[in-house]
């Protein structure tokens, strides 16, 4: 009797791997998608005529599109189970994906975009409650430290694969073979999932929080949509109204959701304990924090290799190869390392960022080559890997498990917020200072401020660790 208990434990736990490998197959499918475009935005931009607004659009629209949606998404996922909501997300992915392979113009590439975030709102969100829900506390570093690499890994591959894609130019397609290779991928993975993912258990019963999800949303749109296009507007008064009305909207959002828990007697889009919890705020703002530098770092690095080095898609792509292998290296001791020395070992690991974005700047200065750039953006990857998915299992552990996809999606409108902030504004300063002096003064510039946004990240870990 008790071998076959065993038998049947291990084949439940050998599920759960191959199950994790679905999930972050989708989740780095994800991630390749909001990285790949940084590469081609000259080649777009020659085809399709699109403007700046246009290119600078597509990418960040993908990351709006997906932090409005997000939260709804996990409470979906909470309410009618992981498993249906996650494939019907993957679903719309795949179709979007090749929508914005058969795009004519740059406005409807800005708008399959969004669809593309949407759909990913609805997958993303699945696989951090998935983890959460399927591993227990002795493998959930190890399920943590894959989901961490995929979230840095799946950026320089999204680089590099950019690179390839456009360097072989696969029967006249150009850029469009890097959302068409997404279809195949997509229908596999939603063969498998359909196979193996479990049906994990819902709320019957309960509905989605519309008052709330529809609040959120035109929060976040109003915080978001201004950092779009205010750069190419000089800022005008009407948009930092804009901004003020979604701040106002966000602070309304605590109340209707009491009334929503309290008076309707429903399921709230925000588990209202989290907010309580001032460890899990601090975590969030470090959050936000680390990944402001994480998207922009990549773009603009793209902009200063391509246009102000000169150097071709596939050349400035593989500049961060060596980036990408140290991440997958230091993603797979991560999380179990996290596990033992807990906040230190993320602070080591923004200093590590902050070493490497100092080197990079000094060797800039001095007119290093791509060889030596690369070589020094190793130390940058493996300080990314030291803090991204331990930084997450740290504050998804607060979460109960029945609230992992509110949680989940809580955590991931966040980073999405600190991508999306971190484009615009870096975007607009290397723009900036470009135009005022020249492309090595604009990535010095960014640089700096990308290490800031590191050095306070930190400094919320240091707090975080002395409420611990």
């Amino acid at each position: 009797m008790s071998s076959a208990i065993a038998v049947t434990v291990t084949g439940e736990s050998r599920r759960r791997w191959w199950v994790l490998c679905i999930l972050v197959a989708a989740q780095f499918m994800f991630v390749v998608d909001a990285f790949v475009l940084n590469v081609a935005i000259p080649s777009i931009r020659a085809e399709l005529h699109a403007t700046i607004a246009e290119t600078q659009g597509a990418i960040v629209i993908y990351q709006i599109a997906f932090a409005t949606l997000i939260i709804a998404g996990g409470r979906l996922g909470d309410i009618c189970g992981t498993k249906p909501v996650f494939l019907y997300g993957l679903l719309g992915f795949t179709l979007a994906s090749l929508s914005c392979g058969l795009a004519a113009s740059g406005t409807a590439l800005v708008a399959w975009r969004a669809t593309q975030g949407a759909a990913a709102a609805l997958m993303v969100p699945q696989v951090l409650a998935s983890i959460h829900r399927l591993f227990p506390d002795a493998e959930r570093g190890r399920a943590f430290g894959a989901y961490g690499f995929t979230l840095g890994f799946g950026a320089a591959v999204g680089l590099v694969l950019g690179g390839w894609l456009l360097s072989l130019d696969i029967a006249g397609l150009g850029w469009r073979t890097i959302f068409f290779v997404n279809v195949p991928i997509g229908a596999v993975l939603l063969y498998l999932a359909s196979l193996l993912m479990p049906a994990l258990p819902g709320q019957p019963g309960q509905r989605l929080d519309m008052i709330g999800a529809a609040t959120l949303l035109a929060a976040l749109v109003c915080l978001l949509g201004p950092l779009l296009v205010g750069a190419d507007h000089g800022w005008p008064a009407w948009l930092l109204a804009v901004m003020a009305v979604g701040v106002a909207l966000l602070a309304t959002l605590w109340r209707i959701e009491r009334w929503v828990e309290h008076c309707r007697g429903g399921l709230p889009l925000l588990h209202l304990d989290l907010l309580r919890d001032r460890g899990f705020a601090l975590g969030l703002a470090a959050v936000f924090c680390f990944t402001f530098a994480n998207l922009s770092f990549y773009l603009v690095m793209m902009l200063y290799l391509q246009l102000g080095l000169g150097l071709p898609a596939l050349q400035a792509g593989s500049v961060v190869l060596p980036l990408a292998l140290t991440f997958a290296l230091m993603s797979r001791i991560a999380g179990p390392r996290a596990q033992r020395l807990g906040i230190a070992a993320m602070l080591q690991g923004c200093a590590g960022q902050i070493v490497g974005l100092l080197a990079v700047g000094i060797a800039l200065a001095g007119g290093a080559s791509p060889r030596i750039l690369a070589a020094l953006l190793i130390v940058w990857g493996a300080g990314q890997a030291m803090v991204m998915a331990p930084l997450y299992g740290l504050v998804l552990a607060k979460v109960p498990a029945a609230h992992a996809g509110s949680g989940g999606g809580v955590i991931s409108t966040v980073q999405q917020i600190g991508n999306a902030s971190g484009v615009a504004l870096l975007g607009a300063l290397y723009y900036e200072v470009q135009a005022a002096a020249s492309a090595r003064a604009a990535i010095l510039a960014s640089l700096a401020a990308l290490a800031m946004a590191i050095a306070v990240t930190s400094l919320l870990l240091r707090t975080l660790r002395e409420r611990l």
